[in-house]
C-alpha cells in the first residue's frame, strides 16, 4: 500500500511540475563582518537560482477603500517544489510571462508531499 501511495505522489509531482512555466531566484540575507571596521552588515546572497515555479493570481471579493478610491485585493501565490526551502524574509524574483517582479514571502508556506504554496506580497525592502 505504501509503495502505491509513493508512486502516486511521484506521478502527481511530475504532473504539477509540467505546469511550472515560470522561474524564480530566491535571495536571503547573510551576515558579513568587515574586518577593517569590525562591523557586521547584512548583504543579499542567492540561495536558489532558476527554480521552476508557477505564479498564480486570484482576485479577492473584498474591496478596500484607500484614499477615497476603491482598491481590489489580489492574492498572489507561488507554487514550487517542496524540496526548496524559502526562509522568512527572503526576496523572491519571479520571471512570469516575460516580466520580472520582486516579491517577499508573506506567510508560512503550505508544504505538501508533492509541492509547496507560498503566499507573496510585493517586495518593499529588506527587513
Amino acid at each position: 500500500m505504501k509503495a502505491a501511495i509513493q508512486r502516486a505522489r511521484i506521478a502527481h509531482k511530475k504532473a504539477l511540475e509540467l505546469l511550472h512555466e515560470d522561474v524564480c531566484d530566491i535571495y536571503e540575507l547573510e551576515s558579513v563582518r568587515d574586518e577593517a571596521t569590525k562591523i557586521t552588515k547584512q548583504r543579499p546572497v542567492i540561495a536558489w537560482e532558476q527554480v521552476p515555479c508557477k505564479l498564480s493570481f486570484e482576485s479577492l471579493d473584498a474591496v478596500t477603500m484607500g484614499d477615497g478610491a476603491a482598491e481590489k485585493k489580489i492574492s498572489i501565490k507561488l507554487f514550487l517544489s517542496a524540496d526548496i526551502e524559502v526562509k522568512e524574509g527572503s526576496k523572491i524574483i519571479v520571471r512570469h510571462q516575460g516580466e520580472e517582479t520582486a516579491y517577499q514571502r508573506s506567510g508560512v508556506p503550505a508544504i505538501h508531499a508533492t509541492h509547496q504554496e507560498i503566499m507573496l506580497e510585493p517586495f518593499e525592502r529588506w527587513g
